[in-house]
């Protein structure tokens, strides 16, 4: 049964990798996605040939946001990347027609802590923001801004909004399934983020 299983799996696998590779090479696009895509222009290729895929991932690599020394000038150029790469999908992502179904989480696995450290950058920290775009999103702020001096004993910021909310929402706002319960073990309210 393991076997049967894992040949499955791999059988699954190449077949995946195939209709992405068909997809990325029938796939163009005149946007600009800037100098750091973030492989968004392959997400976009799937989405266009119709990959049933529901979810997509992808990060910087090896771990670019990871900044301790002179941060200033880095994480300045990296939140550049960032923006362009993620407006250079939503561009193409209208141009393709598909804005109504598509729309995009930005996140970070870690947060930074207030106080510049001794290399002058900051260490990593337990509260962050998130940020979600595309045509259903209801612009605006949501959850309290934490505050810049009521730190806790690290010096982390004190986080006012548990992020699992925000993946409450886009799983049962967006994604509309109704099963975030399940998915975060817990209840979390939600946001009114889409429309």
């Amino acid at each position: 049964a393991t076997q049967t299983y894992l040949n499955d799996v791999a059988l699954s696998a190449r077949e995946a990798s195939s209709l992405v590779r068909s997809a990325w090479a029938s796939y163009d696009s005149s946007v600009d996605y800037g100098i750091a895509s973030l492989q968004l222009p392959k997400v976009a290729a799937c989405i266009a040939a119709g990959l049933p895929t529901r979810l997509y991932y992808v990060a910087f690599r090896n771990n670019a946001f990871d900044t301790h020394v002179q941060q200033g000038p880095l994480h300045q150029r990296l939140l550049t990347y960032a923006a362009d790469a993620v407006h250079g999908f939503i561009r193409d992502i209208e141009r393709l027609g598909h804005a109504d179904r598509v729309s995009v989480l930005v996140f970070s696995e870690f947060g930074r802590r207030v106080p510049e450290n001794t290399s002058l950058g900051t260490d990593h920290g337990s509260a962050n923001v998130m940020f979600l775009a595309g045509k259903n999103v209801n612009g605006g702020h949501y959850g309290e801004a934490p505050s810049l001096t009521d730190l806790d004993e690290g010096d982390n910021l004190i986080y006012t909004t548990d992020f699992r909310r925000v993946y409450a929402s886009a799983i049962d706002g967006w994604l509309r399934l109704n099963k975030s319960r399940a998915v975060l073990n817990g209840e979390f309210d939600t946001f009114p983020i889409f429309t």
